[in-house]
């Protein structure tokens, strides 16, 4: 009998396939993400199909763009000086954090939720200071969010499709928390080539009740899907493919995802 069992690095689900694409090396500020990925891709005996979505992790995007930031550089104004002793935190990152957002949600000591200029609300406003490198002492970095993600994603989408002739869809993807759950889940900050939002408001359920607020987030549930192989340590599989969706291409972005400020029932 043919042996079903998933393979490491695989989860299968009624044909959906997550791929791990191994080898992919430490990325530096310049390198071609959709150059690297072929080779990664044709070193492992991976061939893109149309349909099948790339799912790249935001570290490696945002390592490429050059978005690696040495702390020594910023100088901490008044405001981040005052947010850094209410939350225990370093006031040169707690100044980038208030660069990169447009407001500070919420506060305590350890923690600094705020508003990312994209909309996205959340810890620290992305900037991430794992899985990077560092120096000793003042020589500290961290790491931001790409400038335009969805651009990112188009950008590497283009390529890849040049490269491997198939038609498919990128998702970057980043970690996130919810305020009413434990732990983090996978998170689509960058989309294209993908439906990223599925309105099935008119439609019908199983007994014929009409469905009024049934908006499924396409996106995120891939990212989730990535992020179960890439890992959040020191797995090193930055870039995944889901295979198996329907093939829905079309020129959604990730930026459709965010709640418009005067729909937030929390402010």
């Amino acid at each position: 009998m043919p042996n079903t069992e998933p393979r490491h690095g695989e989860t299968r689900a009624e044909g959906l396939q997550v791929l791990a694409v191994p080898g992919i090396p430490m990325i530096e500020a310049g390198d071609n993400l959709p150059e690297t990925i072929t080779r990664g891709l044709n070193a492992a005996g991976l061939i893109l199909q149309d349909g099948d979505v790339l799912c790249l992790a935001q570290k490696i995007v945002s390592k490429a763009e050059g978005q690696l930031v040495a702390l020594s550089d910023i100088s901490p104004g008044p405001e981040a000086i005052e947010l850094a002793e209410r939350t225990d935190k370093d006031p040169r990152l707690v100044e980038l954090i208030l660069r990169e957002s447009t407001e500070v949600v919420r506060t305590k000591p350890g923690v600094l939720i705020v508003r990312h200029r994209l909309g996205l609300v959340g810890a620290h406003a992305g900037i991430d200071q794992s899985n990077i490198p560092h120096g000793e002492g003042e020589d500290e970095y961290a790491l931001l969010l790409p400038e335009d993600p969805d651009a990112s994603a188009a950008k590497i989408r283009g390529a890849l499709e040049a490269a491997s002739g198939a038609r498919i869809g990128v998702v970057i993807t980043d970690s996130s928390n919810r305020p009413w759950r434990l732990g983090t889940i996978g998170c689509a900050i960058g989309c294209s080539g993908i439906r990223v939002l599925d309105d099935q408001c008119g439609g019908t359920d199983l007994f014929g009740r009409e469905l009024k607020v049934t908006l499924i987030n396409r996106a995120d549930a891939i990212a989730t899907a990535a992020t179960l192989i890439m890992g959040e340590t020191t797995e090193m599989t930055p870039v995944v493919i889901v295979r198996g969706l329907p093939l829905d291409q079309v020129d959604e972005t990730a930026a459709s995802c965010i709640r418009p400020l005067d729909e937030d029932m929390f402010r």
